[in-house]
């Protein structure tokens, strides 16, 4: 049997496996155990398991994950999501749809302390479906704008998938982090506007809510100084070179630390908490980083990657039109595969064909490997967003809440093909700072 061969009856049981019902983590593992055994030797295999797990686990550079995790976990117990939404409520809730644009806001800044779709999607749901309830918005649009408002948390720094993807590729964090700003703001705007069109053309799933006076708005302010002294604390520090990735993230956990307790906003539970949820999705990021480093090892010895490479090379499409089939691939797996693993997964077979054989900027394609990931968060069956509301609102059925979120999908396509035709909005940034 040939090497590709090989590599293709693997994937496919790794399809198998997942299937089945077993954790991503194991399968990618075991699947690239069992393939790299058969392409050289068991001895050969366990050398390799030894010295990669061990080499990728004691990367400083690693070290970044637990650090922004903790600071996400601790701005989520803080309740720094109640004082967002509160500003971004005053400022929009006039508007049709307004609480659900308020949303979108705060999903957005939320995202410039926390770095995770999961934390974000929880705490504004939280916050934010009982006052849509209370002005009497459909389920369908509630629901579905928070599930979607979660992808901004890991598109606007920090963002625990740019992270992932730097290691990955041995990309600059730095850079990943800045090329997230614009396209994360894109993708906010894009989201009001749907609210905005679906609320103008059916009033009743999103009545208008009252006008805040100016003196209001004003005094909402108050709720943001706490995002903006911890955004120029980590990320700033970062871009200017002052310290480290891990040492942005040791910086904005401490940060959040401090300025919470000294608003007294932080409780003892709430700090034990943090801690332990860190500890949980920490270990979780580095049972999937261990399966796809052998995973990885496994594509890349069966010479698939390669093939795919010289395949694509030898189509009679230009490399746009390639693209869009990679991201139609990247499409429907992200309906069977969770985010942060789809990206591990993927990495080794489509990155050195879109990097090295199509020729696109890697920190671009950073960019546009998360906001395709994402797009599985809220769409079914995984839709780990959507199971997050779900468990907000347990009276809500699962279905309303994906059919509310098939306009926030076309939202993410049109993001998407706009960074494809102006690649500057996400490459912009890190070239002139950088």
């Amino acid at each position: 049997m040939s090497p590709v061969l090989a590599g293709f009856i693997g994937i496919l049981c790794f399809f198998i496996l997942l299937f089945y019902g077993m954790p991503i983590a194991y399968s990618m593992a075991i699947v690239g155990f069992a393939g790299f055994t058969y392409l050289n030797s068991f001895s050969a295999t366990s050398r390799m398991v030894a010295q990669e797990v061990f080499a990728t686990f004691s990367t400083y550079s690693l070290s970044v994950i637990p650090m922004f995790v903790l600071m996400g976990f601790l701005a989520f117990y803080s309740g720094i999501g109640t004082r967002l939404y509160n500003f971004a409520y005053k400022l929009m809730g006039h508007l049709p749809g307004g609480l659900a644009i308020a949303t979108q806001a705060t999903c957005g800044l939320f995202g410039a302390v926390c770095g995770s779709t999961t934390a974000t999607t929880a705490t504004i749901g939280a916050i934010a479906l009982p006052e849509m309830r209370k002005y009497h918005y459909s389920n369908s649009l509630s629901t579905a704008s928070v599930a979607a408002g979660g992808a901004l948390g890991v598109l606007i720094p920090p963002s625990v998938f740019f992270i992932i993807y730097g290691i990955a590729t041995e990309q600059s964090i730095g850079r990943l982090f800045l090329a997230g700003i614009l396209p994360g703001i894109l993708l906010m705007l894009l989201y009001m506007l749907t609210i905005f069109i679906l609320a103008t053309r059916n009033p009743d799933i999103g009545p208008v809510g009252m006008k805040s006076a100016w003196k209001d708005r004003i005094r909402a302010l108050k709720g943001l100084w706490e995002v903006l002294i911890i955004f120029l604390l980590s990320i700033g520090g970062l871009l200017l070179g002052w310290y480290t990735p891990t040492e942005a993230g040791a910086v904005g956990a401490a940060g959040v630390l401090v300025i919470t307790l000294l608003e007294r906003q932080l409780k003892w539970d709430g700090f034990k908490k943090a801690v332990s949820d860190t500890t949980r999705t920490t270990a979780m990021i580095m049972l999937l980083v261990a399966g796809a480093v052998i995973f990885g090892r496994f594509i890349s010895i069966s010479r698939i990657p390669f093939a795919l490479a010289t395949w694509v090379g030898e189509l009679p499409l230009p490399p746009f039109l390639v693209m869009i089939i990679i991201l139609a691939a990247y499409l429907i797996l992200g309906f069977f595969i969770d985010a942060l693993a789809l990206i591990l997964l993927t990495i080794p077979i489509f990155y050195p064909v879109v990097v090295g054989t199509l020729g696109y900027d890697p920190i671009w394609f950073g960019v546009i490997i998360v906001l395709v990931a994402v797009m599985g968060a809220i769409t079914p069956p995984v839709g780990m967003n959507v199971y997050i509301i779900k468990g907000v609102v347990p009276d809500v059925p699962l279905e309303e809440i994906f059919r509310g979120a098939w306009p926030f999908v076309l939202a993410l396509i049109v993001c998407i093909l706009l960074l494809l035709v102006f690649p500057s909005i996400a490459t912009y940034l890190p070239t002139t700072f950088f």
